[in-house]
């Protein structure tokens, strides 16, 4: 079996490559292909990860290359996780928004729809290859942000073989396992919402439902990233709110935070990143891994200390490391590798993923792209169904679905007009006047690879 990552010179390459590596003969995967258009990045972040790869399955072929045809040529699946106009794009996408007191946050906030437009025509390419070069019925799995706007983009474009992909919710899961010291994969979730909006509706944990002991446990509200939250809104909520949340209930708090932070998260990144690969780019990265990793450590340790610091004011204060033979917690990459797992096993088990709706839950349209736990079953993801949700989750969530309805449509048509229709509904803008001034902004912004809108 052979698996492409597009985008596999990123920072998180390694991840990419202990994941699959380690689960690799489990699923049959002899052939793993990292392909990045950023060969300096390729050579640096992805000969790391080949490295990582070699260590823990010197059987598996695993190639680099910086050509997609050649990558995707008879995959079986295949993972985008691509930034298009990297880390600089980014930091303008955020800035533009805060220069008028507007969330700049790159999926959840306005800076969305910027990175959006920018990514999805280089997606459809990538889909458009697996059409012609992969395997019949090669799935792929997007985990390019932000996922719920490129997700509900490229099913509307009928690329009905894309899921889109996202850690979170399975990280939450994973942190409630180790706050009752329970094995890996003993806790399931079931959720229903949007990419980065989602609800948990109930959690167990060895079978037993321990929801309410969740939204009670104040060691949760320490250790993993209901920090965000206060005991409170989950109570009234009567659900545990994916992290990015956050940035929804608490919009005012959000948006000073960030303003009074001497850097956005995108500004911290860029810094992080340019800093890594600059003293990265010193060394030869295969035959000196040692002293690589050990940069790598100490940066990506930065950066993940300063999640959501300057958003929340919580900063983390774990020292990280990168154990290549710990077992794998699988990020991202543990979601595709679950849903082919289950695909391969035959039998029908549960995982969260972004896939239309198709009336799992009621006042949604059946087209809409949800995340929600699915049943894997012939290889395909079949909601479950959830029905008469929550009234005040449900419309929060049917407010942000219009909007990437609309942004869907403004992508593909390449619409100003409904850009600014999109935004104006946008809970975060919720304004004509600013949707007009950000729609503006970030076509002229993004016109390098855009082209002319009208």
């Amino acid at each position: 079996m052979k698996l492409a990552v597009i985008g596999g010179g990123g920072v998180r390459s390694m991840f990419l490559a202990k994941s699959i590596a380690q689960k690799a003969a489990q699923l049959g995967i002899d052939e793993l292909v990292f392909m990045d258009n950023n060969e300096k990045k390729l050579n640096i972040y992805g000969k790391m990860a080949k490295v990582v790869a070699g260590k823990l399955n010197a059987d598996l072929r695993f190639r680099l290359t910086a050509d997609a045809a050649e990558a995707i040529r008879d995959a079986d699946y295949v993972i985008t996780t691509i930034r298009v106009g990297e880390d600089d794009m980014r930091v303008r996408d955020e800035r533009i928004a805060l220069s008028l007191g507007v969330l700049g946050q790159e999926t959840t906030g306005a800076a969305g729809l910027s990175f959006a437009m920018r990514s999805v025509d280089a997606l459809a390419k990538y889909c458009e290859l697996v059409k012609q070069l992969a395997k019949p019925g090669c799935k792929v799995f997007n985990f390019t942000n932000p996922a719920g706007v490129v997700s509900q983009t490229l099913r509307d474009m009928g690329y009905d073989f894309t899921y889109g992909i996202c850690d979170a919710p399975s990280g939450m899961l994973r942190s409630f396992e180790k706050l009752y010291g329970a094995p890996e994969g003993s806790a399931r979730g079931e959720v229903y919402g949007l990419n980065h909006l989602s609800y948990f509706q109930s959690v167990t944990i060895g079978g037993r439902d321990v929801l309410r002991e969740l939204i009670e446990n104040d060691r949760a509200y320490k250790e993993t990233d209901l920090r965000y939250f206060e005991k409170s809104l989950l109570r009234e909520r009567n659900a545990i709110l994916n992290e990015y949340l956050y940035y929804f209930y608490y919009r005012e708090q959000a948006v000073a935070n960030i303003l009074a932070a001497p850097q956005t998260r995108g500004e911290q990144i860029a810094e992080i990143n340019r800093k890594m690969t600059a003293e990265l780019e010193q060394l030869d990265v295969e035959r000196d891994f040692d002293k690589a990793l050990s940069i790598f450590e100490y940066w990506y340790g930065e950066r993940e200390n300063n999640y959501m610091a300057a958003e929340s004011g919580v900063k983390r204060e774990t020292r990280w490391h990168f154990d290549i033979f710990e077992p794998d917690d699988g990020g991202y990459a543990g979601v595709a590798l679950s849903f082919i797992r289950i695909a391969q096993g035959g039998k029908a088990d549960s995982m969260i993923l972004c896939v239309p709706n198709n009336g799992a839950i009621e006042g949604l349209l059946d087209t809409d792209v949800v995340e929600i736990t699915c049943d894997i079953v012939g290889g395909e993801a079949v909601p479950h169904r959830f029905g008469k949700v929550d009234e005040q989750n449900l419309e929060l969530i049917r407010r942000v679905k219009i909007y990437e309805r609309l942004a869907s449509e403004a992508i593909r048509t390449k619409s100003r007009v409904k850009a600014v229709e999109a935004l104006t509904l946008h809970p975060l803008v919720a304004s004509y006047s600013l949707a007009t001034q950000l729609t503006d902004a970030y076509l002229e912004h993004n016109k390098a690879y855009t082209g002319v809108w009208t």
